[in-house]
């Protein structure tokens, strides 16, 4: 049976086959490069008409990487999926609190989820930094309530928590939300490995290089 076994020939086909789905969205070649990304990590083309982002959002994750942000998540699958080696040589590194015995300990004092008690204990550090939210819409919607009612200013949310219970309303408050640039996906897709994605595509888009 012949296949394609050279990891960078399979990738470079995946671009191929996703491109003409791309073709009619009049996107920037950055824009491209996300989108494609995205698309090829949930092996699903029916992503290109859904994926929004605000227009500065590329260029604002790319400057807060280049400058050695940090990226801060709300879960472990998240976190395993970011290519922490690149994100290092670019001096950032990652975050994610969900497991830390305190985090568990807040939320079970306040009746919230641990992923909003994470995000909460983080507060000002996430100034400048990027958020990557792939499993928890409570998550994004505590990282708003942050910005708008204590003014915590991330340099980009990448916002695409999956599921049927608040994620396409968490991402409609997200892509209204007027401050904070944002990478999202409308309505019930998304999950870490497409959060994820959009965070390795920005610093792809930077240093194309996989070390």
């Amino acid at each position: 049976m012949e296949f394609i076994k050279k990891p960078m020939a399979i990738e470079n086909r995946s671009m191929e086959i996703i491109a003409p789905h791309l073709a009619e969205l009049h996107l920037s070649p950055e824009a491209v490069k996300v989108y494609s990304r995205i698309i090829h990590a949930a092996g699903d083309v029916e992503y290109a008409p859904i994926i929004r982002m605000s227009d500065d959002a590329i260029a604002a994750g790319m400057k807060a990487l280049a400058a050695g942000c940090d990226i801060y998540t709300d879960v472990e699958m998240v976190r395993t999926g970011i290519n922490k080696r690149k994100l290092a040589s670019f001096g950032g590194e990652v975050h994610c609190r969900i497991a830390d015995p305190e985090v568990a300990a807040k939320a079970k004092e306040l009746g919230i989820t641990r992923s909003m008690a994470a995000m909460r204990s983080f507060g000002h550090a996430l100034d400048g930094n990027i958020v990557a939210i792939g499993n928890a819409p409570t998550a994004l919607f505590e990282v708003l309530h942050l910005a708008f009612e204590e003014g915590v200013r991330p340099a980009c949310i990448v916002g695409i928590p999956v599921g049927f219970v608040g994620a396409a309303d968490s991402k409609v408050e997200l892509a209204k939300n007027g401050r904070i640039p944002y990478i999202t996906v409308e309505g019930t897709k998304g999950g870490s490995p497409i959060a994820a994605a959009a965070v390795n595509a920005m610093m792809y888009l930077i240093d194309n290089s996989r070390d």
